[in-house]
């Protein structure tokens, strides 16, 4: 908790956040509306309150499972708390209190404030949403995805067309293109001031932009239930480069099974919706089918989104990927693309990757745009301290 602000500020903070057994100690009582907070602070952390109102020193507890009650709660932590706060607390009362089973609910979903982590949730229970819920869960993912791409677009598409950026400037020049301006400044060493003239040696030309053959990304992104901000993420980071006519896009999302769709890349809505997280994992047999999209293997960068825990044979994915390299293929492992922090991944398999020069770091949407440049543009790829490696 940050120690600004008056003391008795801090005493209030303090006090909304040990509950009503700290107010004695710290001498601060609430007023309404921070009573308010606390009784919903207390719905999530604090269950075991007594009739005389007094409640264990921890908060530890649960809320009551009933839709009206939860959606009433939802109403007052919107009321109360910033939206980033409100997406903390709903990820709490879903995660420590079990309520998925009220996210089915059409109700309970649209009292929601919408959110990556939210919509990943959705996807993981999106093969038991009854039919009246689906309608209200793809609007719910529908306003993630935009909310995303407003966040994602811009950027991504500026790094992107940077890094593919091959014009350059021309040194023999006819007199009807020579850049004044640049010559000038080129040959300023050359000017004579007793003759008040300048020398050019050199003539810079007007930019001309080189004809370039179109780049590849193919994205795979493991479907596993502990993927679920990573796929957002990388959904709408794929329909963005799909929308570029520079790059040829493909996605991959695979369990056990691999699902090519790249041709919903269109809508990243639908490339969700085409998702199904929770299964296990095969990312050599993902990686195969991967090798069969490749065209010009030089011009490629294959991107794999995984924690890279296999749940498939392990000894075919180090010697595919080998040869992806000697093809001249680009690779890069993704162990995480979210918001999140460092992820949980399987050391051994990044290790062994990253002893083929294959990369494997964690990404938050911000930092992907400018790894993404920099891969495309064939330079080293170097861990920041906030992006875990492989190598380690």
């Amino acid at each position: 908790m940050s120690g600004s602000g008056s003391p008795d500020e801090r005493a209030r903070r303090w006090r909304l956040v040990l509950g009503p057994a700290a107010e004695e100690p710290l001498g601060r009582d609430l007023g309404a509306d921070d009573l308010a907070m606390d009784a919903a602070l207390g719905e999530l952390y604090e269950p075991g309150a007594d009739p005389d109102g007094s409640v264990q020193k921890d908060r530890t507890g649960g809320l009551a499972g009933s839709a009206p009650r939860v959606i009433r709660w939802l109403g007052d932590i919107r009321r109360y708390f910033p939206a980033e706060v409100v997406r903390i607390l709903q990820q709490d009362a879903v995660e420590r209190l079990d309520l998925t089973r009220l996210l089915l609910e059409p109700e309970v979903l649209r009292s929601m404030e919408p959110d990556v982590r939210l919509a990943g949730t959705l996807l993981t229970l999106s093969r038991v949403m009854p039919q009246e819920s689906r309608e209200t869960a793809r609007e719910v993912i529908r306003r993630v995805v935009a909310d995303v791409e407003r966040r994602i677009a811009l950027r991504t598409r500026a790094a992107v067309t940077g890094a593919l950026d091959r014009s350059a400037p021309h040194h023999r020049p006819r007199p009807g293109e020579v850049d004044w301006n640049r010559t000038v400044l080129a040959n300023l060493e050359h000017y004579l001031p007793e003759r008040r003239v300048l020398v050019p040696r050199r003539l810079i030309g007007h930019r001309r932009a080189r004809k370039t053959l179109g780049r590849e990304v193919v994205l795979a992104v493991d479907q596993s239930a502990s993927m679920a901000e990573s796929v957002v993420h990388a959904s709408v980071f794929a329909a963005v480069l799909a929308a570029l006519p520079t790059l040829r896009t493909a996605l991959v999302a695979f369990d056990t099974a691999v699902v090519d769709l790249t041709e919903q890349l269109h809508d990243p809505v639908e490339v969700l919706l085409g998702v199904q997280l929770g299964g296990g994992t095969d990312i050599d047999r993902a990686v195969a089918y991967c090798e069969t999209l490749i065209r010009r293997p030089h011009e490629t960068l294959l991107i794999l989104v995984s924690d890279l825990f296999e749940g498939g044979p392990r000894d075919g994915l180090l010697p595919r990927v080998a040869r992806l390299l000697a093809r001249g293929v680009r690779v890069i492992v993704l162990l995480a693309l979210s918001d999140s922090g460092v992820p949980a991944y399987d050391h051994e398999t990044a290790t062994a990757l990253a002893g083929l020069g294959v990369p494997a770091f964690a990404a938050t949407p911000d930092t992907f745009p400018e790894l993404l440049a920099a891969a495309l543009a064939g330079r080293e790829l170097t861990p920041r301290a906030d992006r875990p490696s492989g190598r380690a």
